[in-house]
């Protein structure tokens, strides 16, 4: 089964957010994919995650780029994983069809969109029925986070 980390945004919005965590995943080796919710949305998290810090950057691309199996970090607005990644990374409410071959998956939504909160609740629920080990952080003042609950 899949761990799925629920990551409550309330304080830094997803675009700061985002790269703090994909830092770590690629710090401890993880290929990854982010899942968006339309091409748009990839080609401006892409552009992110060249600009989000003058002294950072993290090596990725996207259908635009090709070369999927090159790249630690996938980004996509498909259900797939081209780059033989262990970690799924999703965002805008994104649900994959099946959370199989997955390791872990990190579900970032935002905390402070009441239909938002709906939708992770939802996808906990169903999560939860399925058997995947849930765990549930709340971000803090400073960006970091909390665990507040566990399956």
């Amino acid at each position: 089964m899949t761990q799925i980390g629920f990551y409550h945004l309330l304080k830094l919005p997803l675009e700061q957010a985002l790269p703090r965590l994909l830092e770590k995943a690629a710090a401890a080796g993880m290929r990854a994919v982010l899942m968006a919710g339309s091409p748009e949305r990839v080609e401006h998290l892409s552009a992110l995650l060249w600009t989000y810090a003058e002294d950072s950057w993290l090596p990725h691309g996207s259908a635009r780029d090709g070369e999927a199996d090159q790249q630690p970090i996938w980004l996509t607005d498909q259900d797939e994983n081209p780059n033989g990644a262990t970690l799924l990374v999703l965002c805008d409410g994104i649900r994959p069809a099946s959370l199989a071959g997955w390791q872990r998956c990190l579900d970032l939504f935002d905390g402070t969109d009441e239909t938002a909160v709906a939708a992770a609740r939802d996808r906990w629920k169903s999560w939860k029925e399925d058997g995947h080990q849930l765990i549930y952080y709340q971000q803090r003042a400073d960006g970091g986070w909390d665990e507040k609950a566990r399956t």
